[in-house]
């Protein structure tokens, strides 16, 4: 496996390190247990009504990495990362700030893998995808969350 963004994958005996730094991250902060997401097996579904969240890594090889999902996906993710009941009022900036602190940390975890990464910087989160050149796809990941699709992707800054 390859990902053109010079991380080391030797240190990871095989495994995608963004898949386990997806894991991690999921475990620790939303579910409290890990099992709850997989990855995403078939067609990604087109998403009707989706939001971003992104942090860009300035450095040798500027990037971004930017999470998207449903805005109904991140209403539950919001709510399992805040600890919140359905019965309770959850704002756009709740889901801002939920959907925001999940790229920041992933963002962080990616940083880490780089060598000579540069600063992070704080995470956007929009209802319209960030302008990106198509060509700078450097690796997305589908994933399934609870049975919702969530998409990691690595981005190269041109």
């Amino acid at each position: 496996m390859s990902l053109d963004i010079n991380i080391a994958l030797d240190d990871f005996s095989g495994t995608d390190p963004i898949w386990v730094i997806a894991e991690e991250v999921f475990t620790a902060m939303v579910d409290g247990e890990p099992g709850f997401l997989r990855p995403w097996e078939g067609d990604q579904a087109e998403l009707t009504d989706p939001m971003y969240a992104w942090v860009d890594v300035h450095g040798a090889l500027p990037g971004r990495v930017l999470l998207t999902a449903e805005r109904e996906t991140v209403e539950h993710l919001s709510r399992a990362l805040l600890a919140m009941g359905e019965d309770e009022v959850l704002s756009e900036t709740d889901m801002a700030d939920a959907l925001g602190e999940v790229a920041n940390v992933v963002g962080g975890n990616v940083k880490a893998l780089v060598p000579d990464p540069g600063a992070l910087t704080l995470p956007q989160v929009a209802h319209e995808r960030p302008e990106i050149d198509a060509e700078g796809l450097m690796y997305e990941l589908p994933l399934d969350w609870r049975g919702r699709m969530v998409v990691i992707g690595l981005w190269r800054l041109l």
